[in-house]
């Protein structure tokens, strides 16, 4: 898989999910439809981000210049059949950046060194960006009735390796700190508490241990 360098994604946890339900209630009612497959309103997708169980699942963001999530990617994990589902947004003003890219290479590591064997993603066959996303990240898409199905069967040797989550996890903690720092130094009142709730969130690790039941992707 080709790499999507410069990019930070950083875990996230529970204490991020107001910034989560914030991101995705930002996206134009056509960009919800496109990233869920069906028309969704705010209350669902409120509905959705309390769904999402941290202790299990895996969650990934970017995070702008002012620490605000203009990318998110949700790994919903089956432990019992090994078949991870992902789902991926982003700002429709970023998305030329990489970012989905970064965010799909992201899960797909995290997947592999988890042992996980299938990683797939359900879109619109109208979703362009996500099929294109997919075909460039080795997916296999298959279109059936207006809907695609991409699939990538995970090698922990080939997609894995805890060195590497290791180092993306320091580049993502670092990138936060920095951006952190240019707050405080650019906007010291007004942004102090911003920062000090980042750092709350950062404090307190995703869990990677996987429970039983997947979360779907689909509100």
């Amino acid at each position: 898989m080709n790499r999507a360098p410069g990019v930070a994604v950083v875990r996230l946890n529970l204490k991020y999910r107001g910034d989560i339900a914030g991101h995705l209630l930002q996206l134009p009612l056509e960009d919800r439809r496109l990233r869920f497959g069906h028309a969704i309103p705010d209350d669902a997708v409120r509905a959705y981000v309390e769904g999402i169980d941290f202790a299990r699942d895996s969650v990934f963001g970017i995070h702008g210049p002012a620490l605000d999530l203009v990318g998110v990617a949700h790994l919903a994990l089956d432990p019992g059949k090994k078949i991870a589902e992902l789902g991926v947004s982003v700002d429709p003003s970023l998305r030329t950046k990489g970012y989905g890219f970064a965010l799909l290479q992201r899960s797909v590591l995290h997947a592999a060194n988890l042992g996980y064997r299938v990683l797939f993603m359900y879109c619109l066959a109208e979703n362009a960006t996500m099929m294109h996303l997919a075909q460039k990240a080795g997916l296999t898409v298959v279109i059936e009735r207006g809907e695609a199905d991409a699939r990538l069967k995970l090698d922990r040797l080939k997609h894995g390796g805890a060195l590497r989550e290791a180092m993306a996890d320091q580049f993502a903690l670092v990138d936060n700190m920095l951006k952190q720092q240019y707050l405080w130094l650019a906007f010291p009142g007004i942004e102090f508490a911003k920062q000090e709730a980042n750092n709350e969130r950062g404090r307190t690790a995703d869990s990677a241990e996987t429970l039983q039941g997947p979360v779907p992707q689909r509100a």
